[in-house]
């Protein structure tokens, strides 16, 4: 592997698996593209977002104007707030059951739902068939959220496709906000190929059917994108409203507990409050396997936003990185109950995705953490004389409503 180089403004490095580029400045494309946040017309592309959505404006009140891909936490409530309040549409609210719900998210889900009144249609693929294809795609290349990133990306299309609702609505392109992969200018949409090599890991559901496996065509048909002879005649489009609104999480998330009532919890393994509040695992096991493969979790994105955001200098970016990155999971147990394996089996197929660049195994089961956290100490300069107030986020419910944290299942309403 080439010697790993880090942005000299934030703390992400030239091995981020969505491709990254630094320029001559050593600064990094990812810095470069949010630097477009103040420098563009933000009036001038509302106003070409709502030329954009004119014709998909259902006057005679017979169809749905959109649909908008929502969950318990993430930017659902923003989003929701843009499309249906500032942009007047009506849309329609889909969301795929990941079966690692949160007590939280449900809530969040619900309190969505009502205090912006829309329709939602859930997704809830047979869970039998879920965990036979979570065995799968962990043993395969790692990942518990294979099966969630193919149902919130694809179920959107589906509808659009059953419905006759040509126009998607998505929030932000991780692509253009983690690494500048786009310009805002270049108005990016979403599209099967992103989907498959990014979301996907660059399998789409028929390659997980094997003669080694035990996966049918049974369990991976809903996971399917839909033909573009389909897509075709429906029109369907996705866009992202991060090409023509200054996209900011903690300062819209921050409105939207304000005036909507979005609830938020404290994880270990990050600072940032208001993130995946839905799910047991996402900034649990799932954030402990990226940082197996990748060499970083969760809590560099975060503090990488904010340093760009100005709401922290690089220095205390990485203090909080170390200080988050390897606090112990805290909900292990739950997901091999539901997955019926032993923390032990579970820990030898992790142990099977750790990337030597990261890690080397000392003796049977130690292994030794050489993570980007422990390279991009030494080209942070220390004492710059720099200071800012540490990116403050606020805690106001937790993840648990019962004594003993469970998964729910299944759940579509609220007290």
């Amino acid at each position: 592997m080439s010697e790993i180089q880090f942005c000299k403004r934030c703390l992400y490095s030239t091995s981020h698996p969505l491709g990254l580029t630094l320029d001559g400045d050593g600064i990094c494309s990812g810095c470069r593209i949010h630097e477009e946040k103040d420098q563009l017309d933000w009036v001038a592309r509302w106003a070409m977002l709502e030329s954009l959505l004119k014709p998909y404006r259902n006057l005679d009140s017979k169809n749905y104007d959109c649909i908008v891909p929502v969950t318990g936490a993430q930017d659902s409530y923003y989003i929701v707030y843009l499309v249906k309040e500032r942009l007047g549409l009506n849309p329609l609210l889909v969301t795929y059951n990941k079966y690692f719900n949160t007590p939280l998210g449900i809530r969040n889900l619900a309190n969505l739902r009502i205090r912006f009144n829309c329709d939602i249609l859930y997704q809830n693929v047979n869970p039998i068939s879920v965990k036979k294809i979570t065995r799968s795609t962990l043993r395969q290349f790692g990942s518990i959220y294979w099966p969630i990133l193919a149902g919130q990306s694809v179920f959107p299309v589906q509808t659009a496709v059953r419905y006759k609702i040509p126009l998607i609505i998505w929030g932000a392109h991780q692509g253009l906000e983690q690494v500048g992969m786009f310009s805002h200018e270049h108005e990016v949409e979403m599209t099967r190929r992103y989907r498959k090599d990014h979301d996907l890991m660059g399998h789409e559901a028929d390659d997980l059917l094997s003669i080694f496996d035990t996966l049918k065509e049974e369990d991976i048909w809903q996971y399917r994108y839909p033909d573009d002879h389909d897509l075709n005649a429906i029109g369907v489009r996705g866009i992202y409203l991060g090409n023509y609104v200054r996209w900011d999480p903690k300062a819209q998330h921050e409105q939207m507990i304000r005036d909507y009532d979005y609830r938020t919890t404290v994880f270990g393994r990050t600072f940032d409050c208001y993130d995946y509040v839905d799910c047991f695992n996402y900034m649990d096991l799932h954030d402990l396997l990226k940082l197996y493969k990748h060499g970083y979790s969760k809590v560099t994105d975060h503090a990488c936003r904010e340093i760009r955001h100005g709401r922290l200098t690089r220095e205390q970016g990485l203090t909080l990185v170390r200080k988050h990155e390897q606090a112990p999971l805290k909900y292990l147990d739950l997901f091999c109950e539901w997955m019926g394996v032993t923390s032990r089996s579970l820990q030898f197929l992790m142990d099977r995705h750790r990337n030597p660049n990261y890690g080397t195994e000392s003796s049977p089961n130690n292994w030794t953490f050489s993570g980007w956290s422990s390279r991009s100490d030494s080209v942070i300069e220390k004492n710059s004389g720099e200071v800012k107030p540490e990116a403050r986020f606020s805690a106001n419910d937790v993840l648990e409503y019962q004594e003993r944290a469970q998964y729910v299942v299944v759940g579509k309403g609220w007290p």
